[in-house]
Order: C-alpha cells, then structure tokens, then sequence
C-alpha cells in the first residue's frame, strides 16, 4: 500500500466518532482504578529524530492533525462519562503536551516520571522508579489521567495500546485493563 493510500484509511480509520462501548465509570469501578494512563494521540513515525531536544519541539515526533483532533474527541469522550480527574500529568515530550491540552478537560502538569526511555532519552530505571513513586502515594478514591508514551504503558501494565488508547489502572492492586474507545 502506497503512502497516500495509508494515510487515507489511517485518517478515515481516526476520523471516526469515539462511541466506547461501555461506560467508563462501570470499567472504572470494574478494578477500583485511581489511574487512567492515556497514550499520546496520533504522532506519525517512529521513536525521535536523533537531533531529539526536550525543549524544542521541532526536533521530535509531532502529533499531525489527525493526532490534534482525536485528542480533542477523547477529550469530548472524558467530559460526557463524567469522569472527575484529580490531576492531569503529562509526559514532557511535546506529542504528549499537545495531547493533554487538546483534550480540553482540565488544568495539566509536566511530570518527568512519564517520560519516554525509548531510545533512552530518558532513564528507563530513574522514570518508573519516580512514576511508581506518585502511583504509591495516590488516593483510592480519586483518578489522575497520565499522558504518556506505549513503553512505560506496557512497563507498569504489560499492555501494548494504540496512540490515544486508554489503560485503566489500580496502582494498589497492580490490577489494568485496556478501555477500548472505539
């Protein structure tokens, strides 16, 4: 397949509405999850130029316009489950930035313990051992939504999701779940 056709089903494939097929706050209650780990949306490519600066954008992988509007879907999703987050963290890499604002749900912060250790930009030990470090001090009772990138997703819950896909966690149990959005 050629890459205009590619893009084409890619972009039919994402231009469609999100309509989950169950309720997020059921899938929540299912394993008591406090963490709601998203994976940035859509970002063509693979890993980071070799030019990567976390401090200038244009020297990593991008979310492309399609990227932009499905984060802006699932933040249209998050706002009609009702979901209350109790804080919005974010990876520093740019890609995961414009996810968490694009998603239009809430104040968000920089956390270092989400970065990407793909192609070790980032310490692979230093950043769970920092990530586990918030996960173990978080109430039960409250849901923080994590933006982040598949290699520390599929690290803490051994589950491989696609860009803006969703893995429910309870960082108490270690108990996940992937939420399908689609």
């Amino acid at each position: 397949m050629n890459n205009y056709k590619f893009l084409l089903v890619l972009t039919l494939f994402w231009g469609a509405s999100i309509n989950a097929s169950e309720n997020l706050s059921d899938a929540i209650k299912e394993i008591n999850a406090n963490v709601i780990f998203m994976r940035h949306a859509l970002a063509p490519g693979y890993g980071d130029p070799d030019n990567f600066s976390i401090n200038d954008c244009s020297t990593q992988r991008n979310l492309s316009a399609t990227g932009v509007d499905q984060a802006r879907r699932i933040g249209v999703f998050f706002r009609k489950s009702n979901v209350q987050f109790s804080d919005i963290l974010s990876s520093q890499w740019c890609r995961c930035k414009d996810t968490a604002e694009n998603l239009n749900i809430g104040k968000w912060e920089e956390f270092s313990g989400l970065n990407s250790f793909f192609e070790e930009h980032a310490d692979r030990d230093k950043t769970l051992n920092q990530l586990y470090q918030k996960m173990n001090n978080l109430p039960d009772d409250k849901i923080t939504l994590m933006v982040t990138h598949q290699v520390v997703i599929s690290a803490v819950t051994n589950i491989y999701t696609q860009s803006g896909g969703v893995v429910l966690y309870n960082s108490k149990t270690k108990q996940s779940r992937e939420f399908n959005l689609d």
